[in-house]
């Protein structure tokens, strides 16, 4: 399913189909969570749930304290690791690598995803608040990890998370991305506000079924300015805006 979510046709010119308003896009940025994946994978429940015990374990708290502290944090800084650096001082890669340590059983590959990206005309790149071995993890086991050609991560981002201004733009000067020339897909509205104002084309991607592991204001249809397109089948949505002879091979993500 795929909704086009301009404002009133009084307020923009005609709507155009994906096909057109992506023609001229050569950089697609990709978020991770819930994003290359569905729900139904179990992925981020089970680092919602290690973060929470993280809490648990390093405050001496019980299970429904950590858990609204952790609700604290995440309202509050945008995440729980930025929240935990700005207050106590924690080591940042003590708590990525264990809120990271999760079973990928459920999380099967997808050739038809990883054929959609390759076909895309240009570079593809994810950019995400978690690190980067669990995106390469994630992506890997996807079977769509050598398909981008570099992941950008909380720590690369100097551990300030989307959806911060200076996140965006330290990425894009890292990858000297133009973003009148990009398209950023993300499962969280408020993440595409800051790239649809600089330019970028922007894909809300959200569940075929409601996510019981997340808000809902978390996983909405929302209908703003800033989300020009709504879907909730990522590689259904790319097929279409394939340009024959136009993709560009990558590598892979470089090891860190």
């Amino acid at each position: 399913m795929i909704q086009n979510n301009a404002p009133s046709a009084a307020q923009l010119p005609p709507r155009l189909l994906p096909q057109e308003a992506f023609g001229h896009v050569d950089h697609w940025i990709f978020d991770l969570d819930n994003t290359l994946y569905s729900h139904e994978a179990r992925v981020w429940p089970q680092v919602d749930e290690r973060i929470t015990l993280f809490l648990g374990e390093l405050f001496g708290l019980d299970g429904m304290s950590s858990r609204a502290l952790q609700k604290y944090y995440y309202q509050r800084y945008g995440t729980t690791l930025k929240g935990l650096m700005e207050e106590h001082r924690i080591d940042p890669d003590d708590f990525l690598a264990f809120a990271h340590e999760i079973d990928l059983s459920l999380l099967d590959p997808n050739p038809v995803l990883g054929e959609a990206i390759a076909a895309l005309p240009g570079r593809k790149l994810i950019l995400t608040n978690g690190s980067r071995g669990h995106a390469e993890n994630v992506a890997g086991k996807l079977g769509i990890l050598n398909h981008f050609e570099d992941i950008f991560d909380i720590v690369n981002a100097g551990f300030t998370p989307k959806p911060e201004r200076s996140t965006y733009e330290t990425f894009l000067a890292k990858h000297a991305v133009d973003p009148a020339r990009a398209a950023m897909f993300e499962d969280i509205e408020r993440n595409l506000i800051v790239p649809s104002a600089m330019g970028m084309k922007t894909v809300l991607i959200v569940p075929r079924t409601p996510d019981p592991f997340r808000e809902a204001w978390e996983q909405a249809a929302v209908e703003a300015g800033h989300v020009h397109f709504v879907t909730d089948d990522l590689a259904g949505f790319l097929s279409p805006l394939t340009r024959p002879g136009e993709a560009v091979p990558v590598a892979g993500p470089p090891v860190a």
